[in-house]
């Protein structure tokens, strides 16, 4: 399990490339590099997202894809995580839901918001009928 990581770095080293230097161009957490790398793959977050790490770092240091990432897999597999699309994209959504979760206290502004910008169309439209269509009619 850590021998995909060391494969990783001596392939990066063999290359001098820097987790620096990976980091700029994919933008991709060293913490994350890090971890990738010492074979602490529990640690990266999950579903597509350990995937789309692992193909930036591919992609920088000028790996082959197809290759690193079978190996990759298979390598969760003995962890025992999985790393089958569906649970990749349940446990994405499992994320979004979490993340989501601290966005309700945030819907009662939107109201306010929306309360105050009916109020603000109804003071100016009356403002227009008073002052111009009314006092048209007046002359």
């Amino acid at each position: 399990m850590e021998r995909f990581g060391d494969e990783l770095r001596i392939e990066r080293e063999r290359r001098q490339v820097t987790l620096e230097t990976i980091c700029t161009m994919t933008k991709v957490s060293v913490r994350h590099l890090e971890a990738l790398e010492n074979g602490r793959l529990m640690e990266l977050p999950g579903g597509v997202f350990r995937k789309g790490i692992l193909r930036s770092y591919i992609g920088a240091i000028g790996l082959e894809e197809d290759l690193w990432i079978e190996r990759f897999e298979k390598t969760l597999r003995e962890m025992g995580a999985t790393s089958n699309s569906e649970n990749d994209w349940v446990e994405f959504a499992e994320n979004v839901r979490r993340n989501r979760g601290n966005l309700r206290s945030g819907s009662s502004a939107r109201w306010i918001g929306v309360a105050v910008m009916l109020t603000v169309l109804v003071v100016l439209g009356w403002s227009v009928w008073k002052f111009v269509l009314h006092g048209r009619l007046a002359i």
